[in-house]
């Protein structure tokens, strides 16, 4: 089943309101937040407040990307609920396991994400202790990037990799210059949840949102008849 995560770093703030109304009448399955700390990226994103004020706004679950550097001591800030999705990076921590194990008390799925060069063997020795992947199609930390060719073959290889642990039902998440075309290769790799952004139902003014989401569906319909 295919799901949507909206990159909320790509929403402007003055249309938020609106723009979380056309997201919940269309049903959105995700919000997506980049969550940045100048340091393991080199830019700043959504932040704490900025959690809250949503969470005040719709229960539309979020998905939690942390571009953080020891992101197992920050997680009692955001305000994790069960029906979130929350990604750590493989290098964003010396201790990723135990990253992720300090996250199973909140009762959310468990992502780890990878950058474009990240070797598809580090999952192994994590499987344990994760419910889906993040694959990063951009080196992280800005948005309306250009896909790294490169992570269109990763792709292959990690739907290769996966398919080995097929009964362990892990999610594949694609995240980064999603449009409707590469998302039809990247579902064919086996992706299920697209985070999308300026590439697809961020073009334009909020007002043509509701067009850009039926179509970025239309486009990935196409995919599965």
């Amino acid at each position: 089943m295919i799901k949507i995560s909206a990159s909320m770093m790509c929403s402007k703030l003055i249309d938020l309101k609106e723009t979380i109304q056309v997201f919940e009448q269309e049903k959105i399955d995700y919000l997506h937040i980049d969550i940045m700390d100048g340091e393991f990226v080199p830019n700043f994103g959504l932040g704490v407040d900025y959690i809250k004020g949503l969470r005040e706004l719709t229960d539309i679950p979020l998905d939690l990307h942390l571009m953080i550097k020891n992101p197992e001591y920050k997680l009692q800030w955001l305000g994790i609920k069960s029906s979130d999705i929350v990604s750590i990076h493989y290098e964003s921590t010396y201790q990723v396991q135990r990253a992720l194990d300090w996250l199973q008390p909140y009762g959310c799925k468990r992502f780890l994400a990878i950058n474009p060069a990240t070797p598809i063997y580090n999952l192994e020795e994590v499987l344990d202790y994760i419910d889906g992947i993040n694959l990063l199609t951009v080196n992280p930390g800005f948005a309306g990037q250009k896909i790294v060719p490169s992570t269109l073959k990763k792709a292959h290889k990690l739907q290769d990799f996966l398919n080995k642990y097929e009964d362990r039902k892990i999610d594949f998440e694609v995240d980064g210059n999603i449009t409707p075309e590469n998302g039809k290769i990247l579902y064919d790799c086996g992706a299920n949840i697209f985070v999308a952004g300026t590439s697809s139902i961020f073009k334009g003014e909020v007002n043509s949102y509701k067009d850009n989401i039926l179509n970025f569906k239309i486009g990935m319909i196409t995919v599965l008849y």
